[in-house]
């Protein structure tokens, strides 16, 4: 993920790394996905009550029956996690339904339960707190923030252990090839770093190091010719 924020980096794009955000265990920690948004604003004690989720139009649970298989659920929870943003059923339905992964910038609950399942859950913290306590859910599909970044329904999110970076849709592809290109040159590098070259001339490498990467790189794509 350091190399994509790099990548975005060099775009100027400098907030493209989800805040306070990690992987809920260590067993799925990895996605890239399409970004399916999900938004909330504060609760207000008139609408938000238990029998709001009677209705299958609440915007919460539709977002869950609505997101595509292969996409990523990402949750505006205004970065408050006193209340959750969804819990084990929820996140059951989204595993069945092929979701990619489940993106807060707040809390989920039965997070015991959710830490063995195989869906990648990336959250700021946890509570049993439900989030209608917090929490209401007004619209899908909608640009949102997320953990202080903005995210628009088509971004492309990729999750590690390390967190979650946002690529915008229409630069996805170039920054990937690009990304190929620069851990490529990185390998190379970290080889002579260990073999005892100084930083100075080789991160970031000068012309000759460049030369010397080319070189090592056209040999390395040559076919045998003794085969």
């Amino acid at each position: 993920m350091a190399t994509l924020q790099n990548q975005l980096f060099t775009r100027g794009l400098r907030n493209t790394v989800i805040k306070g955000v990690r992987p809920l265990t260590t067993r799925a920690q990895h996605f890239v996905a399409e970004a399916f948004t999900l938004r909330y604003i504060p609760a207000r004690e008139d609408l938000d009550v238990v029998e709001a989720f009677r209705d299958p139009a609440h915007p919460q649970r539709a977002a869950v029956e609505a997101v595509p298989p292969g996409a990523v659920l990402v949750v505006d929870s205004r970065q408050d996690g006193a209340a959750a943003s969804a819990g084990e059923i929820l996140m059951t339905r989204l595993q069945v339904r092929g979701c990619a992964g489940f993106v807060t910038d707040g809390a989920v609950r039965d997070s015991h339960r959710i830490a063995d399942m195989e869906i990648p859950v990336f959250t700021a913290t946890v509570t049993p707190t439900t989030n209608l306590m917090l929490h209401h859910a007004v619209e899908y599909q909608t640009p949102i923030g997320c953990g202080g970044v903005a995210v628009y329904p088509g971004d492309v999110l990729v999750g590690d252990p390390e967190g979650v970076v946002v690529i915008p849709q229409h630069l996805a592809d170039e920054v990937a090839r690009d990304a190929v290109e620069q851990e490529q040159l990185e390998e190379f590098l970290k080889a002579r770093i260990t073999a005892g070259a100084p930083l100075p001339g080789t991160y970031p490498p000068n012309a000759e190091t460049r030369a010397a990467y080319e070189a090592a790189r056209t040999s390395t794509s040559e076919p045998d010719e003794s085969s």
